[in-house]
């Protein structure tokens, strides 16, 4: 009993309950969108008759939509409530996957993508700016923990539950419920924080504030330009590249098929879901600089670890190989998180949260665009370069931000016995 209670109070937040209610409702919300996400472009090739290149294009356009709107709900946060902007969002994502369910034109898909995106980008950041608004400065790494959480579980349970019911009933009606459930999760959520989650004000800017006021401001932070133009880079060849070029790449230069396929992302998804909260501590003992070049070591390992898989002829020995990288892409995942969005809000002036953290956001939402153009031209061309650049990419990064050393903001700095974690729960 005393083994298993040390184990789950590694599971500890101690987050506030709104944080917790509104993480729950986020959870929600992903698995609505893991019912959907494997299946948009077979409903829309197969139940609904659009070309394949039109149906990845109307999903591009859900992404572009939201990355162009981010920044400007960035603005909007550093004057207006983030919880109307959530529920604002929400409600619109909820109009617009509901409309995905009777598209059979393509103009209607892009004009719901485009509905659906800017609620996406909307609520997204508003979500992480509510989030921070409500911790303490010491949450803020378990806070963002516990959103990779949310976020993992959601959309792998999601998706396990989709396939069966789409394996179960492959036709249109079923596509239909399956968004129209989607929608049904976006506004379950937007009366979750409507009906529970609490309003902090934004802090309003003045003229007399000293750093200014806008994405000027912004942008004269150096530091903070640095920071995430290197983050892109390990968005990319970290993140996006196993999730988007790594399933194409194993399926046409290695035995593995795509129930392996599945079986590598399982693990992934399942290792984060698992020890993110309880790494907390761990990355929490470490100098952000440290954790970054780390996050970019293990990155760079599991890029060149996915070449053997090419010479092995082994099913299961290929399968197992790529298991093992999954878990250190996971290793890699879950120290770049626990650092990148708690030292984005540090950097942050309170008149600039929203701002920054737009930013932040546009770093995933921007290489989910990036990552799949770059892998996707390079498969077409030169393979193996994706994951010998990539690793020497990484590197790159890890190496810029390693240099930064003491100009950013550390929690170590601030605390001598060089200790940190996550508070305990009351």
């Amino acid at each position: 009993m005393r083994r298993v209670s040390q184990v789950l109070s590694g599971w500890r937040t101690g987050l506030p309950r709104p944080v917790l209610i509104l993480q729950a409702g986020d959870a929600l919300n992903y698995f609505g969108y893991g019912l959907v996400l494997p299946f948009e472009i077979i409903y829309l090739h197969q139940a609904r008759g659009f070309s394949t290149s039109t149906a990845g294009l109307v999903l591009a356009t859900t992404m572009g939509t939201s990355a162009i709107v981010t920044p400007a709900t960035g603005a909007l946060l550093d004057r207006y409530p983030a919880k109307a902007l959530v529920v604002a969002g929400s409600l619109a994502s909820a109009l617009g996957y509901a409309g995905f369910a009777f598209v059979d034109r393509p103009w209607q898909g892009f004009a719901y993508s485009v509905v659906s995106g800017a609620g996406l980008g909307a609520a997204g950041t508003a979500s992480r700016t509510l989030v921070v608004r409500l911790v303490t400065k010491e949450q803020r790494a378990a806070a963002f923990a516990l959103n990779r959480v949310t976020g993992n579980f959601g959309i792998g349970a999601g998706a396990t539950v989709g396939g069966f019911i789409v394996a179960a009933a492959p036709q249109l009606s079923t596509f239909q419920l399956l968004y129209f459930f989607d929608a049904v999760t976006y506004a379950g959520f937007a009366l979750i924080v409507l009906a529970a989650v609490p309003s902090p004000r934004a802090e309003i800017a003045t003229a007399t504030d000293a750093n200014g006021t806008g994405f000027r401001a912004v942008a004269r932070d150096r530091i903070f330009l640095i920071v995430i133009a290197a983050n892109i880079v390990l968005v990319v060849v970290g993140h996006t590249f196993f999730s988007n070029i790594l399933p194409p790449f194993a399926k046409a230069h290695t035995p593995v098929g795509p129930a392996e396929i599945g079986i590598i992302f399982l693990v992934n998804t399942a290792f984060v879901v698992i020890a993110q909260i309880p790494a907390v501590r761990a990355v929490g003992r470490m100098r952000r600089t440290h954790a970054f070049a780390a996050a970019s070591a293990l990155f760079a390992v599991a890029l060149l670890a996915v070449l053997p898989a090419t010479i092995i002829h082994s099913k299961l020995a290929a399968t197992s190989l790529l298991v093992g990288v999954a878990i250190v892409f996971a290793l890699g995942e879950i120290a770049h998180t626990l650092v990148l969005g708690p030292l984005v809000a540090d950097m942050a002036p309170a008149h600039l949260l929203g701002r920054y953290l737009s930013l932040y956001t546009l770093t995933f939402t921007g290489s989910l665009a990036l990552g799949p153009a770059i892998g996707g031209l390079l498969l077409q061309t030169s393979p193996n370069v994706i994951w010998w650049g990539g690793a020497f990419a990484a590197l790159m990064a890890g190496a810029v931000l390693l240099r930064l050393g003491g100009r950013i903001p550390d929690p170590l700095d601030e605390a001598p016995s060089g200790l940190t974690s996550a508070p305990e729960a009351a």
